[in-house]
């Protein structure tokens, strides 16, 4: 019997998403376990797969559509069942209105954002009537949902971007090359006013709309800031020795360890010496981890996103290394599963790269804490009686109170510190 498949709620709170591609055609056959639609939350991409053998009979929502969580996406039947009547089958199952096109099957590499073959057309912005571009045909553009969305984000306008697809379809590969080119071109006009010292009057701005993912931040903090009570402990630890293990470590390797895959680590070990910090704060309980999962703070041009290494305790530095330069990647194609960005009861963000050295951060939901750290200076050391000169860390714990006190938060400090300083405790 025909039934309708609806938009599945892949992120905690999420109230709709986008439906990123159809990697069948209406007619095919699938069996269960076989990914049916790729949908786009946030912050990450997800499969739908099939949970029994089936037909998709026909396409409701089309590609690069953002479709309410539990709304219909497609109709879909028993294996070898037809659906004379389509429109009075959608009719009796309650969905009215106008006919999506199936997209074609495209095929994209593993873990990455599927562009979507569909031509979906784009109306003209208001900017194309006063700044030249590439030719559109009788008023329309063509452009792939995900180039859409790289063109918003960068605040590029599509009549300024020649299309390379068939019928001058614009594709990823097109934004890319536009935004390689030189800078965006705003998306919105500067006000224009005399000189503010002569007149009063305001000063010239412009306006960039908010992308999915910065709303979905925004709310994330604020949400943090006003539910979790934060509590701010601070240490510091000579890295001399942790510096030199990282170089031998590195030595003649292609896959390079990071300061902040050792400190990963560090963490872990340091959750495992405190047990009473691997835990989080839910509604009924205090939940307490058996394993060590950190999410790792990932900055894109997009936003922040946070995916999660698990198991850490029992990772290797070199099996972290790979796996944060995975999610690095992945993170900034947009290529990051739904599943990979939920769980963990803590988080480690770094921003030592840029030569900051001290700053606090807020914790990421349903988290019980997060370390912020700095970059590595040379400093002088006090040690016994005399002044030597040492690299020095210093790191921040944000802490959410309800699930921990101070005493225990201050004893994982001491145990972080210890192991920063001694960074051979934590390779076993």
């Amino acid at each position: 019997m025909a039934e309708l498949l609806r938009m599945p709620e892949v992120a905690a709170g999420a109230t709709s998403a986008v439906l990123s591609q159809w990697p069948l055609t209406v007619g095919s056959s699938f069996s269960t376990g076989d990914v049916i639609a790729i949908i786009e939350t946030d912050k990450a991409v997800v499969d739908v797969e099939a949970e029994a053998d089936g037909t998709l009979v026909h396409i409701v929502a089309a590609d690069g559509q953002e479709v309410a969580i539990g709304d219909p996406i497609a109709l879909i039947a028993g294996p070898g069942e037809t659906v004379d009547d389509v429109d009075a089958t959608l009719a009796s199952l309650g969905v009215t209105g106008g006919e999506a096109a199936p997209a074609p099957a495209c095929d994209t590499p593993s873990g990455q954002p599927a562009e979507s073959t569909a031509q979906a057309p784009v109306e003209p912005s208001p900017a194309a009537s006063v700044t030249e571009g590439p030719s559109v045909p009788h008023g329309r553009l063509f452009a792939s949902p995900i180039a859409r969305r790289l063109a918003k984000e960068a605040g590029l306008a599509l009549e300024q971007i020649s299309g390379t697809g068939p019928n001058g379809r614009i594709r990823r590969r097109d934004v890319e090359a536009a935004i390689a080119s030189g800078p965006a071109a705003p998306t919105a006009r500067a006000a224009t006013a005399p000189s503010p010292a002569t007149t009063g009057a305001a000063a010239e701005f412009v306006d960039t709309p908010h992308s999915r993912l910065r709303k979905v931040i925004a709310t994330r903090l604020v949400e943090s800031k006003t539910t979790a009570p934060h509590f701010y402990l601070r240490g510091s630890a000579r890295v001399d020795r942790l510096m030199a293990l990282r170089a031998e470590i590195n030595e003649g390797e292609e896959l390079r360890v990071s300061v902040n895959d050792l400190v990963i680590k560090a963490v872990a070990a340091a959750h495992t010496r405190v047990p009473a910090m691997n835990v989080i704060w839910t509604a009924d309980a205090l939940r307490q981890f058996s394993g060590v999962d950190i999410a790792v703070a990932i900055a894109t041009d997009t936003g922040l996103v946070t995916p999660v290494l698990r198991g850490v305790q029992d990772l290797s530095i070199r099996q972290i290394a790979e796996a944060t330069k995975d999610f690095a990647t992945r993170a900034r194609s947009g290529g990051l599963k739904q599943n990979e960005l939920e769980g963990g009861s803590t988080s480690v963000t770094n921003l030592g790269m840029f030569g900051t050295e001290d700053f606090d951060a807020i914790i990421n939901p349903p988290h019980s804490s997060i370390l912020a750290v700095g970059a590595a200076k040379k400093q002088p050391v006090v040690l016994g009686e005399g002044i030597e000169v040492g690299s020095v860390m210093k790191v921040s714990l944000s802490v959410d109170h309800r699930p921990i006190d101070g005493a225990t938060a201050a004893e994982w400090m001491k145990e972080i510190t210890t192991l920063l300083e001694n960074p051979a405790k934590i390779l076993v």
